[in-house]
């Protein structure tokens, strides 16, 4: 069999370090990628060869990495998980515009010159897939949450468009939808949180309180908390399907609230996020 090759953004940790893994035992050449240059010495010693440092923030980071993989694959890329990423907490009113423009570079506008600069390469070969990391706050925001909903609901308008412009190329685009996952979001949020709200002079400084200790909880902070091998399961099923779907739900909440988007009217959602948020 021919080795497959993909692209990886946001291995350092969590779910892109497990499907990078999971991938990589199943045969596919996984062009692990950090931000890091510590983090990509530590998957080198973990086994992948071919991690390499791409900062999806930094244009010329994106296009140096984007050739060694092409020089190293000799021009080939049969899927790009744009997995990379990371949420910004706080209410709406209190996220500043360097704040908000941080949260779309790494959650959207990496992901989207990325994808652009490896389109040719799939249309050459006649083919691709490409997925994009989502979330459950894709198509239901909960309150304090503002910039990181906004930015994935932006995602999956781009991935529709994107589906719709690429129909007939062979080069086939799936929104990946996880909810609770192990991983280090609450950590690497709460860092964010700290640094870019300003929490004693917020209209919101009383309900912040929860989010803070949700955000410090050690262990799963909501239920139905599942291992990013449960993204690995559906990211194969996108790689490997004749007819990828356009969008893989993972964990019970985000199929929960898929379906009462659908079945609920507006202002009684409104009330369930409420609860859950």
């Amino acid at each position: 069999m021919v080795q497959k090759n993909i692209l990886i953004t946001g291995c350092s940790s969590g779910i892109g370090l497990d499907v990078a893994r999971g991938l990589q035992q199943q045969g596919w050449r996984v062009f692990a990628t950090a931000r890091q240059a510590g983090d990509v010495a530590r998957l080198q010693a973990d086994g992948f060869a071919d991690a390499l440092q791409l900062d999806v923030d930094d244009s010329v980071s994106i296009r140096h990495a984007l050739d060694e993989v092409l020089r190293r694959s000799g021009g080939k890329l049969e899927a790009l998980f744009n997995n990379a990423g990371y949420g910004q907490p706080g209410a709406v009113e209190d996220i500043s515009r360097p704040a908000m423009r941080a949260q779309f570079e790494t959650n959207l506008f990496g992901a989207w010159e990325l994808t652009n600069a490896v389109l040719p390469v799939m249309r050459r070969q006649g083919g691709g897939r490409i997925l994009f990391n989502s979330s459950v706050l894709g198509f239901a925001a909960m309150k304090y949450r503002g910039a990181y909903n906004a930015s994935k609901y932006a995602m999956e308008g781009l991935c529709d468009t994107l589906r719709l412009e690429l129909a007939g190329t062979g080069i086939h685009v799936s929104l990946i939808e996880p909810g609770p996952i192990e991983s280090r979001f609450r950590p690497n949020a709460l860092q964010k949180f700290l640094a870019n709200v300003d929490i004693d002079a917020s209209a919101h400084r009383d309900s912040y309180q929860k989010q803070l200790a949700r955000l410090k909880k050690e262990g799963h902070a909501a239920p139905f908390t599942l291992p990013g091998t449960a993204v690995l399961a559906v990211v194969e099923k996108a790689l490997a399907s004749p007819r990828p779907a356009a969008r893989y739900r993972v964990t019970t909440p985000t199929h929960v609230f898929w379906y009462l988007k659908r079945l609920l009217p507006t202002r009684w959602l409104d009330w369930v996020l409420n609860k859950a948020a």
